[in-house]
């Protein structure tokens, strides 16, 4: 359904610390600047594209808002989440934890104080 995520940023370097970070701790690779400065991650058919917002006003994060991670073990969010919070992310809602359906899930803010979450699929 989606092509593409977008959010915005105050300090596109400060975003590049954060999501190579977090994206390397989930087996991702770094991501890449375009020619109009927007950052871009790609994983498995998804992307992730990260830019200053064009009406020239700072960037703000959704209200209600959250972007879903996949990750392939618990290992994974654990190291995505530790990454997170070592390059100036805030750890938010519950610590790293398993839900009652198996998921696997922990939550952060990034810089820009976008909420994510990384999480495993639910045990069948």
């Amino acid at each position: 359904m989606f092509t593409h995520i977008m959010i915005g940023s105050n300090d596109i370097d400060r975003s590049q610390a954060f999501y190579d970070a977090t994206f390397a701790a989930l087996g991702g690779k770094p991501g890449e600047k375009d020619a109009r400065g927007r950052l871009i991650y790609s994983h498995e058919g998804g992307r992730l594209m990260i830019t200053t917002p064009i009406d020239g006003k700072p960037a703000t994060a959704a209200n209600g808002g959250t972007i879903g991670i996949a990750a392939a073990s618990a290992e994974h969010v654990r190291a995505w989440h530790d990454a997170g919070v070592a390059h100036g992310g805030m750890s938010i809602e519950t610590p790293p934890t398993e839900r009652p359906n198996g998921v696997f899930v922990a939550y952060l803010r990034d810089p820009d104080g976008n909420k994510l979450t990384a999480r495993t699929r639910a045990k069948s």
